[in-house]
């Protein structure tokens, strides 16, 4: 039987009882309910979902758009293009999402926008930081040197595009990301060209 818990959650914040809701995806009923009551408490709220396909590719593709986000922040490049990276992002997301069969109402909620608004926004994302310090010149490997704990989007970020490119969906940030961290491609360069994108509808 498999469960999956994902959204916007700060382990500190969690440990320190701040207040925090999470999404727990089960197409087991009698498992969500007994792990629902057994998890959920005044500071820790838990919602249910029967989506476990989307739980998963949220929190996974956040991660690599995080470190978008972060380089943004790191080039100063300001509020306006993070919030619209965050927005295109989430169609990413969603895109590849619905791809895999999971139901576009998920990346709505608090494992979709819910933690992907808290990774793109916080020094305390690994991702994040990563990509600020990436956005402010310094080299892959040696933030990764001087790091204990894994930055999950450097290796999430191939695995996204393949399979993207496998079930031929569209994923213009999170390939420039990929491009950048894998390929060893220019940051401003690799921004251009997503700013030199042909024009084209919002919901396409």
């Amino acid at each position: 039987p498999i469960a999956i818990l994902s959204g916007p959650s700060f382990a500190a914040e969690v440990a320190g009882d701040l207040p925090t809701a999470l999404t727990l995806a089960s197409e087991d009923e009698t498992l969500a309910k007994v792990l629902m009551e057994t998890l959920n408490s005044r500071f820790f709220r838990i919602y249910r979902s029967r989506d476990v396909i989307g739980a998963q590719i949220g929190g996974a593709v956040k991660n690599v758009l995080a470190i978008a986000c972060g380089i943004i922040e790191g080039r100063k490049l300001g509020k306006n293009a993070k919030s619209a990276l965050i927005t295109r992002g989430l169609a990413e997301i969603t895109r590849l999402g619905i791809a895999k069969g999971a139901h576009a109402e998920t990346f709505y909620g608090l494992s979709g926008l819910g933690d992907l608004t808290l990774t793109c926004n916080a020094m305390q994302s690994r991702n994040f930081s990563l990509g600020v310090a990436l956005g402010q010149g310094e080299k892959l490997e040696h933030i990764i040197s001087e790091r204990i704990s894994i930055t999950e989007g450097i290796y999430t970020a191939s695995s996204i595009v393949s399979l993207a490119q496998r079930l031929n969906v569209d994923l213009p940030i999170c390939s420039a990301v990929n491009g950048v961290l894998n390929h060893s491609n220019d940051i401003d360069t690799s921004i251009n060209a997503l700013l030199m994108r042909p024009l084209k509808a919002e919901n396409s």
